[in-house]
């Protein structure tokens, strides 16, 4: 059984202490891929890193989250633009538009999304989006930039049934993670009306830590507790679930 985390920061300080330990016990889970969203450009080495200590199972997008995007974030898309001409990446992001936080520089968040859902296009990468109190600001954007070139994966879905087969429309995988397994999660009440070719499991590792770790430092092995809680909702074994959404995530990132 092999299961992706489409969605972990490996290299957060918050796994300092003992990455090698917590990496060894979700390869020791069937967790074997590896999906890691950039954050800004001052973690780009760690990532680099990351990816020569585990070849086989690290795959590095790039990008600038919404939450980083401060007065200097033409420089930082400069920085992104630079890199994905330099290599290999998987996808762009994570990329969108966060509320919750800060009100301050939306008129960037949608300038710095615009653009980076343009260098995607260029490089025929699927896109990876960050949506927190920001669905109709989403929205919008991606109506104006859907098409074939627009695909890629709605990290952390917790919206309504209704928005979800929005996010479908505009060629997007549904990035289920801990969230699931809240009791005011709400999503596990209608997912089980969406096909499972349109979800991909993720941890948010070291966030969103899913029942029974909830408030604690999540990990990717924590995957296998979204695993079970998809088994319950769609009344299918783990493992026909790992593969299908191990699949869906092949289908997004070509690897």
């Amino acid at each position: 059984m092999i299961i992706t985390d489409t969605h972990t920061h490996l290299y957060s300080e918050a796994f300092d202490e003992d990455r090698d330990a917590m990496v060894q016990r979700a390869l020791e889970a069937g967790v074997k891929r590896f999906f890691i969203p950039a954050i800004d450009s001052t973690y780009t080495q760690s990532m680099l890193d990351l990816e020569s200590n585990y070849p086989e199972n690290v795959f590095l997008m790039m990008g600038l989250h919404p939450t980083h995007v401060k007065e200097n974030y033409k420089e930082e898309l400069a920085l992104v633009e630079e890199w994905l001409a330099k290599r290999k990446f998987y996808a762009v992001g994570e990329i969108g538009i966060d509320l919750y936080w800060d009100k301050t520089f939306l008129k960037q968040q949608q300038e710095a999304f615009v653009y980076q859902i343009r260098l995607a296009k260029k490089y025929q990468l699927p896109i990876v989006i960050h949506c927190r109190e920001s669905f109709d600001e989403i929205f919008e954007i991606l109506e104006q930039e859907k098409g074939d070139g627009l695909f890629g994966i709605f990290h952390c879905f917790t919206g309504t049934l209704e928005q979800a087969y929005k996010a479908k429309s505009y060629n997007m995988k549904l990035g289920i993670g801990g969230v699931a397994t809240f009791k005011n999660g709400k999503i596990d009440q209608f997912l089980d009306q969406i096909d499972l070719k349109h979800i991909v499991l993720e941890t948010d590792s070291p966030y969103l830590a899913p029942v029974p770790y909830r408030g604690k430092r999540n990990e990717s092995a924590y995957v296998l507790q979204v695993l079970e809680k998809l088994s319950g909702i769609y009344g299918m074994p783990v493992e026909e679930i790992a593969e299908i959404t191990t699949e869906n995530s092949k289908e997004v990132f070509g690897v």
